[in-house]
């Protein structure tokens, strides 16, 4: 599929932002007055500036408050209610952190879970799709997960905890690739069943369907070549895990925390360019793209 820069962004950025709250919300760091204010400003920029940013790329953006009245069947809407539930839940247990000094546990527990459940619901958007085999798979969620965790504690200063979590997802992000390669070919669809022509023997792309292009090709028949791909792959996987692994063994320094922090954003960036770029929407069958 075609990357689009909002979504990119949208995904890296809110999850981190999320993450960053899940943290918080647990009581980690232990920390209230102005202190906890700058941490809950953080978390807010990169949540609330990541859905903010997924409106981008909508075509009709002013309808996004649609979106809300579909929960029972639409994860999209389900996004916005879990999205809504933790960031005024985390509101009004940062009120009591920054200016009561009080810790609300339960408020924070609450904003916790929905802090998950918002990147949960942002994962099972591109989960659910069968036409894109390779995003079709438990693992995407894992991946989205993963990341928010390992960003959240990264933001968080949880050393122990972001190395742990960053190894994972790592971990997730290889399995999902390795997973990903196969899909489209393990899903079954071919030629023959994107066109219903199977019945009567093998099916080959005679001529494209029309001589100009359209916009399912310019939207789901992006293909990136596979030498790029496995580079990208290797740089995304350094710098969001690798690098920042290695600047947090070292003796802890706030120009290295960032270092890290800066480190894992690229690399989560760079990943999630190829979530996008290599999803093989079955559509391109019909146009002889895969």
């Amino acid at each position: 599929m075609h990357p689009a820069p909002s979504v990119i962004f949208f995904t890296v950025f809110s999850g981190i932002g999320f993450g960053l709250l899940t943290f918080l919300g647990l009581g980690f760091p232990n920390v209230t007055g102005w202190t906890a204010f700058a941490f809950f400003v953080i978390a807010y920029l990169c949540a609330v500036g990541g859905l903010i940013s997924s409106t981008f790329h909508l075509g009709h953006p002013e309808r996004a408050l649609k979106a809300f009245t579909q929960w029972r069947s639409s994860w999209l809407s389900r996004e916005g209610v879990c999205a809504v539930v933790a960031l005024v839940t985390m509101a009004l247990y940062g009120a009591g952190l920054v200016f009561f000094g009080q810790r609300w546990g339960i408020l924070g527990l609450i904003g916790a879970i929905f802090s998950l459940l918002t990147v949960f619901t942002t994962s099972m958007i591109y989960t659910q799709l069968k036409t894109i085999p390779r995003w079709n798979s438990p693992l995407t969620p894992a991946m989205f997960l993963s990341y928010a965790l390992a960003g959240g504690a990264l933001l968080a200063g949880q050393v122990t905890w972001a190395m742990a979590l960053l190894a994972v997802a790592a971990v997730v992000q290889v399995l999902l690739w390795a997973q990903g390669d196969g899909a489209l070919a393990g899903s079954g669809t071919t030629l023959a069943t994107a066109t219903g022509l199977g019945a009567g023997g093998s099916v080959r792309a005679f001529e494209p369907p029309h001589t100009g292009t359209n916009y399912l090709l310019r939207e789901f028949a992006f293909v990136v070549g596979r030498k790029h791909s496995m580079k990208l792959r290797v740089i995304a996987i350094v710098l969001m895990a690798v690098l920042p692994i290695a600047l947090l063994a070292a003796p802890f320094t706030h120009v290295v925390a960032l270092l890290a922090v800066v480190s894992h954003v690229a690399g989560a960036l760079a990943a999630r360019w190829l979530f996008f770029a290599e999803a093989e929407h079955v559509v391109g069958l019909y146009y002889g793209k895969r």
